[in-house]
């Protein structure tokens, strides 16, 4: 069956995906390195689905997961270079991934990261789609060394880098994002999703923005939005980046699981606010989010469920994958997106 027009999120096993053979479907993440072809959900005008494949491990109970976007319409298919899309009038869904490595066939990472955001805002401005709502990042070895250089601080100069030479925006009207640890010897792994019409982007109070973080956390500064909204025709979605547990600028809780679990829900409850402040007729709460919680640690997972659990609810849509996070001393991060219908009068 196809859903309303506009944006939707499902966290469903690869039997349930097959399954449900959805005709609407924009684009699929799937997780625990698995490397299966384009799922083929429903066929014929489905075909040609990008597909991010991730090498993160999906967390027990689970063993597969794919997260699948959905648009209520039908899309068309397409790739420029190696970016592989697709798009509504409105949305795009895109993917590309680049192995790194020695030699001129596999450029460092800090050439991936440039190629990879270069060919990405080419796609944007050739299919004209300009605004990134929401990036994802899979960096292998984030938190390794390069050449004295911490892996994700290379990244986040490639990034700025890209970005100041097509000319889009270093700080306030940028996307949501996250950036996490993929294991070793994947590809750099981006996707991605963007709109003809700019998102309203959401800052939380009890942070500082990302890309005004004081020159200890880089040269170059990660540039993301706390979380941004896109209003559709009668829904609006909200994309919450990778949130942790940091008030201001600096890590909390250092060592403590538990700990590190409360504050990031805090915040989290700090950008819904934010978010109800800007968008009233939405009405976000907690318990209607989807999450995908990066767990350092696998055994501090249930630790982590517990916490959200008692906050979210036991009936959470959350999955929970293994995965290094940007700064050593965090534990876990979350991520959460929420569509929710506008009242007539917002």
């Amino acid at each position: 069956m196809r859903a309303p027009r506009g944006l939707h999120l499902d966290y469903v096993s690869p039997a349930e995906y097959q399954a449900a053979r959805w005709p609407d479907v924009l684009g699929v993440a799937t997780f625990n390195g698995a490397r299966p072809a384009a799922p083929a959900a429903g066929g014929g005008a489905s075909a040609g689905i990008p597909v991010a494949q991730v090498n993160t491990p999906v967390l027990p109970p689970a063993e597969h997961m794919f997260e699948v976007w959905r648009c209520g319409e039908a899309a068309q298919s397409g790739a420029h270079r190696r970016v592989r899309f697709r798009r509504t009038a409105d949305t795009l869904f895109g993917c590309i991934a680049l192995p790194e490595g020695p030699g001129r066939a596999h450029p460092s990472l800090q050439e991936a990261t440039t190629q990879a955001y270069g060919e990405i805002y080419a796609t944007l401005d050739a299919e004209d789609c300009p605004h990134l709502l929401r990036v994802w990042n899979y960096v292998p070895d984030i938190n390794g060394d390069s050449d004295g250089t911490e892996r994700y601080r290379r990244f986040n100069t490639a990034r700025q880098q890209a970005l100041h030479a097509g000319g889009r925006p270093l700080a306030g009207n940028v996307p949501a994002a996250s950036a996490l640890g993929a294991g070793a010897g994947s590809p750099l792994v981006v996707y991605f999703l963007a709109a003809r019409t700019a998102p309203a982007c959401v800052e939380n109070p009890r942070q500082v923005s990302a890309y005004h973080y004081p020159r200890q956390y880089g040269t170059h500064s990660p540039v993301f939005s706390r979380a941004t909204l896109l209003r559709q025709a009668d829904t609006v979605a909200l994309f919450i980046s990778g949130t942790a547990s940091i008030v201001g600028h600096r890590s909390l809780h250092v060592g403590d699981t538990a700990a590190q679990t409360r504050e990031a829900l805090t915040n989290i409850e700090a950008l819904l606010a934010e978010a109800n402040r800007i968008a009233p007729g939405a009405h976000f709460s907690l318990a209607a989010l989807a999450c995908k919680v990066y767990v350092r640690r696998p055994a501090d997972q249930p630790v982590i469920q517990r916490q959200i659990d008692a906050v979210l609810g036991a009936g959470a849509r959350a999955i929970y994958l293994q995965a290094d996070i940007c700064r050593q001393d965090l534990l876990v991060e979350i991520e959460a997106a929420g569509i929710r219908p506008l009242a007539a009068n917002a």
